[in-house]
Formats: structure tokens, sequence, C-alpha cells
């Protein structure tokens, strides 16, 4: 894609600005000077090829590997220096108390390939029905299609938990560069998103000032009476459409 802060700080704060789609020669980001890949193409994997499973405070270490390069290298995070492992663990187990937070997984060799998760878009109690979406996938998961299976997945988990709002806070350069280019905002857009608001020069990294934009994506009709949100836990605990999503992707 957390601590939440303001609209402000959440587009430095590491969090998670959604994902920026780029071509890479190898796990080292060449960020915005390979060409664009279209979120919908395909390529040695398959879905049998691939789990989505709940992701563990275990896994922080290998999620905290995909992370760190889009810290180092590009201005998709504007989080400037890579958490450690502690914070960074601390971080998943937050979410995991209210939202979902999944994970890509080669089937064979067991590298995961992404992750994706909600979190708080507001503090106040008003804005539960609303969260906000992030998403990371390595070099080995472009061409997939994972970005799309894996907000795929997170759509249809919020769908249950009652959450009818989603949003995505996205960096946006004023001029493409190689740190950051539109990537994201058109991937996002390709999935149903649309664009809500833009503040302008509110990032600096690398010397560099960015925008930051807003996109929203509505998963239903807003219902007259809102029902209350199901935290994650609690929605595996009651929910066998939503465990048998993920213990199918795992058997698979």
């Amino acid at each position: 894609m957390k601590e939440k802060k303001s609209a402000a700080d959440r587009s430095h704060s590491g969090n998670e600005e959604g994902i920026e789609i780029l071509e890479m020669d190898s796990d080292t980001f060449r960020a915005g000077k390979g060409s664009r890949i279209d979120p919908d193409s395909r390529s040695a994997l398959n879905n049998t090829d691939i789990l989505i499973r709940a992701a563990e405070v275990r896994d922080a270490e290998k999620l905290l590997e995909i992370y760190a390069p889009y810290v180092e290298n590009t201005a998709i995070s504007f989080e400037l220096k890579v958490p450690d492992l502690s914070e960074f663990s601390g971080r998943i187990q937050k979410t995991l108390s209210k939202y979902p937070y999944i994970l890509a997984e080669e089937r064979q060799s067991g590298v995961i390939l992404g992750y994706a998760y909600t979190g708080t878009f507001k503090g106040r109690e008003a804005y539960d029905h609303a969260v906000e979406t992030s998403i990371y996938v390595r070099q080995r998961g472009q061409r997939q299609g994972l970005g799309r299976k894996l907000y795929e997945t997170l759509e249809e988990i919020s769908r249950a938990q009652n959450i009818y709002n989603l949003c995505a806070c996205i960096g946006c350069p004023i001029v493409p560069d190689q740190y950051l280019t539109k990537n994201s905002i058109e991937f996002h857009a390709h999935l149903g998103y649309r664009m809500v608001g833009q503040f302008h020069k509110c990032g600096y990294k690398f010397g560099k000032w960015y925008d930051m934009v807003w996109m929203e994506k509505c998963l239903c009709s807003h219902p007259e009476v809102a029902e209350p949100v199901i935290p994650f836990p609690e929605l595996l605990q009651k929910d066998p459409m939503i465990r048998s999503m993920l213990s199918l992707s795992q058997e698979q």
C-alpha cells in the first residue's frame, strides 16, 4: 500500500500510495526507465501458480524486502527512510486487527510476489465505511495481473465487511521522471477508480516536489442505513465464503 495520519502526512508516511507498475530488469528498481506495463497483461504464471492468503506478522521480513525499494529508489512512497523490521511488523499487526492484509505467493517456490491491504481512511467513526487501499508488487510479479488479483480479493473482503468506499492516495509527478510516473493513476483508473482530488507540491523527495491525488471507487450503492463494519478477524470466523476464498487459494 500502517499508521494513520492526516492526508498530508499520509502522503509521506510510507503509506502507501498504491502501486506504480514499473518495468525492471533486476530486483533493483529502474523507476520510470522502462516501458509501461498493461495491468491486464499476463506472462508465465497463471492463477494456479499463485496463492492468495492472509499475511501474518511472520511474513514481515519478506514483505519489507518488497517495500524497501519503493522507499529507497522511487517517489511512489513518500516515506524517506525504510522502516525497521520491528516498526514494519507492528504496522502489519495493527492493520490485521481490523482490516485485511493479503499477499500473493508463488506456489512452488513460496516466494511472495506482492501484497495489498486496506486501512483507516480517517480516524473518526463516521468514516468507518471508507478505507484506504495500498498495494506493492515485486519484479517477479510484474506482467502477471497480480495487482488486479490482489485488488479484486480486497474488494470481496471489503464488501463482506460492509465497506462501501475504497480510497487510494497516490503520488503524482508534476512532470514524470525517473522516480515517479502516472502509471499508478492509470492502473487505478483501469480498475474503476475515479479522480476526486489533487494536492499540489505537498511531497518533497529526491530534491523534487510532487503532487498527491486521491482516487475513489464505490463498491456498491450506499444503503439508507449503513450496516456495522465487521473487523477482519471476526469476518474470518463467521463468513465461510471468505474463509473458503482464501483457503481454496492456498490449496490450488
